[in-house]
């Protein structure tokens, strides 16, 4: 039985995807469609149907298409770029039959070639003597917005793959003049390709420096210098994904709906938006959507809390009744945390909360000292917030919301018991200090203070 029943050139614009697929095409066996889902053409410039499907049909059923491509005989497939249909993205990467090809090409190098087809018009060249010759001038901030798109591309086709356990085949621009890589590339597809041999009919078109390929040399130079290709600056985060949460969703009688980050002023929001009358929870995702159709003038919202008072708000449920004992026990001996509401323990469990939100403990991260950052993150899977308030400032935040609707601002009664009770323990810059190292990522996405 085949390994593979089709194909895909996972790849971007000027990365040399023309001229691998040229060799594949070149092999008995293989065919390579051209962008079967680019938006302005099918398959190839000047076509009008691939298959028999014309581009109304295809823009309305990718997967007859693809479905096509499948069953043709040989091995089929063909190029998918970021900018083309996502769908058929979606549909390629959820089938393991599919063999995925990535093609991938230094960006900077790819974005100038890039530049410099749109200025001659031209995107493939056979004949030296018929080179059309550019200089483009490099625009970082284009060049950034390139990279963007790039990126979360390649990223949603890696998480895919790795989620969905199958692998792929890489190629870099380098290795497509390489016999031996493109032999290896048939017999991952399960083909005979001893004679495969790169493409003859195409040539690189812009060779040489790609400082003489711009205007403007210095200032790109400047420009990727800047750059931090290895995350240098970057902190990996091990937190784990949070979902939606849509039970703890608190929707009013007026067309508000709270998204309640655990650990957070819930408690006082929701007795603020009672003021409009009954509040309603416990949503599936099924009632969530019948609330939002009889409410289609909608805001959703949540609510931050500093991060150092957040945590202290997590170490009061850890000491109180409601947290299991044996799992308290042993955080407390691990990191030395004494039962009791002073400084030096609430010190101990900043510490614990840094490691777990690290992945460097066995025990959970209970939402309520989750990130903000990744309860957010969960509620985006759904549904993203239209306006994120500061508990500091929310009267006015929600005084913007109400306004905006039309409706008149009930008075917010804000409880500041909780702020006493940590004002109280003192030691505060050494607090502020255990939580920005806890709370990193929240600090930096939020733009945090120390709190006073």
């Amino acid at each position: 039985m085949a390994r593979f029943t089709s194909f895909v050139i996972l790849a971007a614009m000027r990365t040399g995807s023309n001229f691998l697929e040229e060799s594949l095409n070149a092999v008995p066996g293989l065919a390579s469609h051209g962008e079967a889902f680019n938006p302005v053409f099918i398959g190839f410039p000047k076509r009008e149907e691939l298959f028999g499907i014309s581009m109304a049909a295809r823009d309305a059923n990718p997967g007859a298409l693809i479905d096509l491509i499948r069953r043709a005989p040989g091995l089929n497939g063909f190029r998918l770029f970021p900018d083309h249909d996502p769908r058929a993205l979606d549909l390629v990467l959820a089938d393991p039959s599919c063999a995925k090809i990535i093609l991938s090409r230094n960006p900077a190098e790819s974005y100038v070639s890039l530049g410099i087809a749109r200025a001659t018009g031209q995107w493939k060249l056979g004949n030296v003597r018929r080179r059309k010759e550019a200089r483009i001038r490099f625009d970082e901030a284009a060049f950034h917005a390139y990279l963007d798109e790039l990126g979360t591309f390649q990223s949603t086709v890696r998480q895919a793959l790795q989620t969905s356990g199958q692998t792929a085949f890489h190629l870099t621009y380098g290795d497509l003049g390489d016999e031996e890589v493109i032999r290896g590339l048939c017999r991952f597809l399960g083909v005979d390709g001893e004679a495969a041999k790169p493409a003859r009919s195409i040539v690189p078109q812009n060779p040489g420096p790609l400082t003489d390929k711009v205007t403007n040399p210095r200032e790109m130079t400047s420009a990727l210098a800047r750059l931090d290709p290895f995350g240098l600056s970057q902190a990996p985060s091990f937190e784990v994904t949070r979902g939606p949460q849509v039970p703890t969703f608190i929707a009013a009688k007026a067309p508000l709906l709270f998204l309640p980050i655990p650990g957070g002023p819930s408690t006082t929001v929701d007795r603020w938006l009672s003021a409009f009358g009954p509040t309603e929870t416990g949503f599936t995702q099924k009632t969530l959507k019948d609330w939002m159709r009889s409410h289609p003038e909608l805001r959703r919202f949540t609510a931050l809390r500093h991060p150092l008072l957040r945590a202290f708000a997590a170490f009061e449920n850890f000491l109180g009744p409601g947290f299991d004992s044996a799992t308290r026990q042993q955080i407390s001996r691990n990191y030395k945390i004494a039962v009791a509401p002073t400084s030096e323990a609430f010190a101990g469990f900043l510490g614990f909360l840094r490691a777990n939100l690290n992945g460097q403990t066995p025990h959970r991260t209970a939402p309520g000292w989750a990130s903000q950052s990744a309860m957010i993150n969960g509620f985006q899977q759904l549904y993203a917030p239209d306006l994120v308030a500061r508990e500091d400032r929310i009267e006015a935040a929600l005084g913007y919301l109400c306004a905006d609707l039309g409706l008149s601002t009930p008075r917010f009664e804000a409880e500041d018991d909780l702020a006493k009770r940590l004002s109280a323990l003192g030691r505060k810059d050494e607090l502020n200090a255990a939580a920005r190292q806890a709370y990193a990522r929240d600090y930096l996405a939020f733009g945090f203070g120390d709190w006073a």
